[in-house]
């Protein structure tokens, strides 16, 4: 069995996560830009990006383990208006950085007006950031961050509505709308969005919970992350989900359209991820 974790933040975890992963079969991941645990200065954010691009690759590399990243100023440090500003004028020049998927992950924290102007600013980007034909002419691909807890419902509709705003210049099939739960699962893939499952049992979901989701939702446009950051997470909830997937009588198919050939038919919308779905049948063939 062979994974990808569409959502896990690495600059947080050890270089024996990264080996722990390469032996439990996880081939790439995908980290979004995130909070540091501390408010960054534009210059900080400069260095956190050159992080991602430069350094996290090289980390991964050594266990063989493909290594992506995406772009923006979280939402939890988007009340400074001033300081956003700074940060979005230099973020067009990371999204041409070869492991770059694009913007993310952006979104809402306490769904406030600042929050709501820095991540219409961030969609801007993603449409204007079409590389000339290397896309076909698509917006950069969108990873979106809900809130936590009891904002979450309100904070998903609220970005449904932002993104409506944007008409046809927004594709649903190149966003990803993360952190997805019971009450907002429907909201998300309704609309024609990717829905991102995260196992992060402390503030969003339990294994049981995401396979009960999978069993209710469908697999279709459906990912699952561990999300595994500098708090209370564990890189290997995205196995325990698999886990429990398989207990429940799950077969490899479904398996692995969920936790590897979900996300890289996803990712593989932008050129520079170059894993691809695995055929099941065909490999069960050629052993």
């Amino acid at each position: 069995m062979f994974f990808i974790d569409p959502h896990i933040h690495m600059v947080s975890r050890t270089t024996a996560d990264y080996e722990m992963l390469a032996l439990s079969g996880v081939v790439a991941v995908s980290e979004p830009a995130f909070w540091a645990g501390f408010d960054r200065s534009p210059a900080g954010f400069m260095d956190y990006f050159r992080q991602l691009t430069e350094c996290e690759p090289r980390r991964a590399a050594q266990f063989g383990i493909e290594h992506y990243c995406w772009i923006c100023l979280n939402p939890k440090e988007a009340e400074d208006l001033g300081k956003a500003r700074e940060v979005l004028a230099e973020i067009p020049s990371f999204l041409a950085c070869p492991n770059v998927l694009g913007v993310g992950e952006i979104g809402l924290n306490k769904n406030t007006p600042n929050e709501a102007k820095v991540f219409q600013q961030h969609v801007q980007l993603a449409i204007e950031a079409t590389h000339g034909t290397r896309n076909g002419g698509k917006h950069a691909l969108i990873l979106i961050h809900t809130p936590h807890l009891e904002d979450k419902l309100k904070g998903t509709r609220m970005i449904l509505d932002m993104l409506r705003d944007f008409g046809s210049a927004i594709d649903p099939a190149r966003v990803l709308i993360d952190h997805v739960e019971e009450h907002t699962i429907s909201l998300v893939k309704d609309a024609g969005y990717w829905a991102g499952m995260t196992i992060y049992p402390i503030s969003k979901a339990t294994p049981a919970r995401a396979v009960d989701m999978i069993e209710l939702y469908g697999a279709e446009r459906l990912c699952v992350n561990a999300a595994a950051d500098w708090g209370v997470s564990d890189p290997l909830n995205t196995h325990r989900t698999m886990l429990e997937a398989q207990r429940r009588g799950h077969k490899l198919p479904e398996l692995l359209k969920v936790f590897h050939n979900n996300p890289a038919e996803f990712f593989g919308q932008n050129p520079n991820f170059k894993i691809k779905p695995i055929d099941v049948l065909q490999r069960t063939h050629q052993q």
